[in-house]
């Protein structure tokens, strides 16, 4: 059984904190719908309606697209351990792209992982929880660290003139590339 809540509470807080993992739903129309695992310790709870993401760059921008035309999203948490639970939130997000006025202040409170891309903010208009008592049990061996040395090994410029002409998504929507790499220290 679904249980609603128009808020974040201390126990959904405590949860999404423990959680080595999460998934981005968005959609626009006439697009594919989109759905993202994410990682690394890149979620962060601003407050009860407030939370936000660190991107770093990957395969597509796709999510950066569908706010763009149509601002809805989801993030699911599963936990993988007991108590069995999954939760949901859904909002309104908007992007932040590395170099924009207030990037910096936003990106303070993520590690400094290299290949920043952008910080998605979501307002949380819904919180969800249901069981999860189909969700198997398993353990975290590790965090993989192929991405994060991936951007390590990359040259500012070179990174930046490679994705100046992705200004698509795969469906043809417009997204807006950086135009500045954040300097990250090891």
């Amino acid at each position: 059984m679904a249980d609603f809540f128009p808020a974040l509470s201390d126990e959904h807080r405590a949860f999404i904190a423990k959680q080595p993992v999460f998934f981005v739903a968005t959609a626009a129309q006439d697009a594919r719908i989109n759905l993202s695992p994410k990682g690394m310790d890149t979620f962060r709870v601003f407050d009860a309606n407030m939370v936000a993401y660190l991107d770093l760059g990957g395969s597509g921008n796709e999510t950066q697209a569908h706010l763009a035309a149509d601002g809805r999203i989801t993030i699911m948490f599963c936990a993988f351990d007991n108590p069995a639970l999954i939760l949901r939130l859904y909002g309104r997000g908007r992007f932040v792209v590395a170099g924009d006025d207030g990037y910096a202040p936003l990106a303070a409170h993520f590690p400094p992982l290299p290949g920043q891309r952008q910080v998605f903010v979501i307002t949380v208009e819904s919180v969800q929880t249901s069981c999860g008592w189909g969700v198997p049990r398993m353990t975290l061996e590790a965090e993989r660290q192929t991405l994060a040395k991936y951007h390590a090994q990359q040259e500012p410029a070179a990174r930046l003139a490679r994705i100046a002409g992705r200004t698509r998504s795969i469906d043809g929507l417009p997204v807006r590339v950086q135009t500045v790499i954040p300097a990250v220290k090891p």
